[in-house]
C-alpha cells in the first residue's frame, strides 16, 4: 500500500471515531430531561446575563433589527440604526434610544399605532421595545424603552403591590355624586405625557435635527367591536386624552373562551398582543405588541397603558387583519383571539403579565325591549378596574339602547335591574328617565354607583355581576310640579289630610294628582311644613350630602336610599333643631343633645338643621315623569 494511500486510511478512521464520540454526547431534550420543555422557552426567549445589549455600549450608527406584525400572527423584521440615547427621559434614572427604522413596511407605516413594545436587537441581543413616536415626523424615528428598565420596575413593583393596596383608605362620598346625572370617567393621568424634546445633546450629534420636536408614547389602538360611530364620538375625547386611539371594528369579535393553555410559541417577542377590556357580545380590546417572554412572564408596550399600576385583565393573543396608513397616525386594526392570561400590571414603562392566570370579570347581561315592542339580550364580561369598569359601562349600556333607538330626541327610558356584590345585599336599580338625552342619563345611573363602589376605597369590592332590565319609547312623558294645595289648613294628630298636587306636561294639559297623607299619632302641636317634589329635589335639599363610610355594607345601603328621580315625594317637616351624622337624620333632638353636640370641647362630625323629619312617603310612578318641588304649611292641633 502507498504511503499517500495508508495516510488517507488513517485520517478516515480518525474522523469516524470523532463523530462516534461526538453522537455519544447527552443531549437534553423533553425525552431525556422533564425540566427541558420549561427551560427550552427560556433558553429561546431570554438570556438576562448573556442575551441583553448593554445601554451603555450602544454607539450612534449601529444597526440592529426589529420585529412586529402587519398582517396575520408572524412577525416581520425590519431595519433599525441608532441615532443616540436620551438620558433622563421619561424620568430620572432613565434613558430613552431614539431610533431610526426602515424597511418596506415601515417607510409605508411610519411608526404607528399598535407597534408599542416591538423588541429590538442588535447582534442577536434584546435592546428594549420601541415605544414612542415623534408625531407628524416626516421619517419613521422612534423612541426605544431599554429592556432593563422595563424588567426592573416590574420585579420591584410586584414586591411593593400589596403594601400599595394595603394603604388604602375609604373615601368620602355625597349622595349628589351616587345619584348624579353628569357622571365623567376618572381615569388615570398618563405617566408620560407628550412633551418637546429640549434636551440638551452633543454638538454634531445625530439628534439634533430633533430638537423642539414633540415626543410621545406611541397610542395605543381600543379596537371596538359592535360599538357603533355614535357611542365612539360621544367618548372618544377622554379615551383620546389619556392615549387611546379608538378604532371601529366590524362587529363583536371576542367569545368570552375559557384560558387557553400556553406553549413555547405562545406571545414569543414581536407577536401581537391584546389587553381586552369588554367580551363577549361587545369586544373592546387594546393590541401592542410583545417585547419579551420569560417563562410564564410577558413583558410589553414599552409605555404604560393607562398608568393603573395593579391591574388584573385578560391578555390574549391577536390576529393583525392589517396596518391602516393614515398621514395623521397609522394604526393596527387587530382582532383578539384566545385568551392566555391576565395584564397584572401597568406601569411606566410598559404593561406585565403572566400566562396562565385567568382575570376575575364582571359578567353583565342586560334585557332590551325597543319601542318597536322588539326584546334583545346582551351577554358580555367587563374588566374589573376602579377606573375602567365605570366608562366601559357607560358605553357598552349606552350603545345597547341607541343600536335600536336614536340617541337624542324625545324618548322614555325604564331602566330596573340589580348589582350583585359578594357578601353584601342586593343593590337595586329603578329609575326612568323621559328627557332628550335619555340613552345618556340611563347609561349613567349604572355607572355611577359602581364607579363609587369600586372607587371607594374598601378591598374587599367584589361585583359578582350586574344584570339590566331596559325599556324604551319614542315618546316624552314629562310632566312640571306647578302648585299645590291642602283640603285644609288645620289638622289633628292620626287625621288624614289630601295634598293636591297640581301637574302641567309640556304640551299645556293640566291634572291633579291627590295625595292622602295621615299625620302621625306623635306629631308635636305646631307648624308642620309639607314638601312635595321629584326624588332629586329631596336629595339636593337633604343635610346628609357627603359622608365618609365605615364599611362596605353602610355604602351599599346609602346606594339602595337614593331617592329616585322619576316619582313625587312627601315629607313632613317640623321647624326644630337637628342634626345629621353621616347618613344618619336625627330629628327633634332634646336641648341637652343639641348642647352637647355644640359644646365647646369639640367642633364638627355632624351637621346641623333647622328642619326635622317627621313623615316621609314615596309615591307610586305614573304614567309622567314629574320634576319641581313645592313647600306648604300645615297647622297640627291638639
Amino acid at each position: 500500500m502507498k504511503s499517500s494511500q495508508k495516510l488517507f486510511l488513517v485520517l478516515t478512521v480518525i474522523v469516524a471515531l470523532s463523530g462516534l464520540a461526538s453522537a455519544q454526547k447527552p443531549v437534553v431534550n423533553a425525552k431525556d430531561d422533564k425540566k427541558a420543555g420549561k427551560s427550552a422557552i427560556k433558553a429561546e426567549t431570554t438570556a438576562k446575563d448573556s442575551g441583553f445589549f448593554v445601554l451603555e455600549d450602544l454607539r450612534p450608527g449601529m444597526k440592529g433589527t426589529a420585529g412586529t406584525v402587519f398582517s396575520g400572527t408572524e412577525p416581520q423584521d425590519f431595519g433599525v440604526e441608532i441615532l443616540g440615547v436620551l438620558p433622563g427621559y421619561p424620568g430620572p434614572r432613565q434613558s430613552l434610544i431614539i431610533a431610526k427604522l426602515s424597511g418596506a413596511n415601515v417607510e409605508k407605516t411610519g411608526v404607528f399605532a399598535g407597534m408599542s413594545g416591538s423588541p429590538v436587537y442588535i447582534d442577536g441581543k434584546l435592546v428594549g421595545a420601541i415605544a414612542f413616536s415623534f408625531p407628524f415626523s416626516r421619517e419613521p424615528i422612534a423612541g426605544i424603552t431599554p429592556i432593563k428598565q422595563m424588567i426592573d420596575i416590574f420585579e420591584k413593583g410586584s414586591a411593593t403591590q400589596n403594601l400599595a393596596k394595603a394603604a388604602q383608605e375609604p373615601r368620602s362620598v355625597s349622595f349628589a355624586e351616587l345619584a348624579a346625572t353628569d357622571w365623567k370617567p376618572r381615569l388615570p393621568k398618563q405617566a408620560i405625557g407628550s412633551t418637546s424634546l429640549i434636551a440638551p445633546v452633543s454638538e454634531g450629534s445625530r439628534l439634533v435635527p430633533l430638537l423642539g420636536q414633540q415626543i410621545a408614547p406611541i397610542a395605543t389602538p381600543v379596537v371596538f367591536g359592535g360599538i357603533s360611530q355614535e357611542s365612539l364620538a360621544m367618548f372618544s375625547p377622554e379615551l383620546m386624552a389619556n392615549g387611546l386611539l379608538p378604532v371601529s371594528g366590524a362587529g363583536g369579535g371576542a367569545g368570552i373562551t375559557p384560558l387557553a393553555k400556553a406553549t413555547e410559541k405562545t406571545l414569543i417577542p414581536g407577536t401581537s398582543i391584546s389587553v381586552q377590556l369588554v367580551r363577549g357580545d361587545y369586544s373592546i380590546a387594546a393590541s401592542g405588541t410583545v417585547t419579551f417572554r420569560d417563562g410564564d412572564r410577558i413583558y410589553a408596550f414599552g409605555h404604560p397603558f393607562l398608568s393603573l399600576g395593579a391591574a388584573d385583565m385578560p391578555m390574549s393573543e391577536t390576529s393583525v387583519v392589517t396596518v391602516i396608513p393614515n398621514v395623521n397616525n397609522s394604526f393596527k386594526l387587530s382582532v383578539p383571539g384566545a385568551m392566555m392570561g391576565s395584564i397584572s400590571q401597568d406601569r411606566a414603562v410598559g404593561v406585565f403579565g403572566q400566562l396562565g392566570q385567568a382575570p376575575k370579570m364582571i359578567p353583565v347581561k342586560i334585557n332590551l325591549r325597543t319601542s318597536r315592542d322588539r326584546s334583545e339580550t346582551f351577554t358580555y364580561e367587563i374588566a374589573n378596574d376602579p377606573f375602567l369598569t365605570p366608562l366601559l359601562l357607560n358605553i357598552t349600556i349606552f350603545n345597547t339602547i341607541t343600536s335600536s333607538e336614536r340617541a337624542l330626541g324625545e324618548s322614555t327610558i325604564t331602566i330596573k335591574g340589580a348589582i350583585n356584590v359578594k357578601g353584601q345585599e342586593t343593590i337595586e336599580l329603578d329609575r326612568r328617565f323621559s328627557a332628550g338625552n335619555s340613552p345618556i342619563l340611563a347609561a349613567v345611573s349604572v355607572a355611577g354607583p359602581i364607579g363609587s363602589l369600586l372607587g371607594s376605597g374598601f378591598d374587599d369590592v367584589t361585583i359578582e355581576g350586574v344584570t339590566l332590565d331596559i325599556t324604551s319609547t319614542d315618546t316624552k312623558y314629562a310632566a312640571t310640579l306647578e302648585r299645590i294645595a291642602l283640603n285644609k289648613t288645620e289638622a289633628r294628630r292620626g287625621e288624614t289630610i289630601e295634598v293636591q298636587a297640581y301637574v302641567r306636561t309640556e304640551s299645556g294639559k293640566q291634572f291633579v294628582q291627590r295625595i292622602p297623607v295621615r299625620i302621625p299619632e306623635d306629631a308635636t302641636p305646631g307648624q308642620l311644613l309639607v314638601f312635595v317634589g321629584d326624588g332629586g329635589a329631596l336629595q339636593e335639599g337633604s343635610a346628609a350630602r357627603a359622608f365618609v363610610p365605615q364599611d362596605l355594607g353602610q355604602l351599599v345601603g346609602a346606594i339602595n336610599k337614593i331617592k329616585k328621580s322619576d316619582r313625587l315625594y312627601v315629607k313632613l317637616f317640623r321647624i326644630t333643631p337637628g342634626a345629621v351624622i353621616g347618613t344618619s337624620e336625627l330629628p327633634n333632638l332634646p336641648p341637652s343633645v343639641v348642647a352637647t353636640l355644640n359644646s365647646d370641647r369639640s367642633s364638627g362630625g355632624y351637621t346641623p338643621t333647622a328642619l326635622s323629619a317627621v313623615y316621609e312617603m314615596e309615591l307610586l310612578p305614573e304614567k309622567f315623569v314629574i320634576s319641581g318641588r313645592q313647600l306648604i304649611a300645615l297647622d297640627v292641633v291638639p
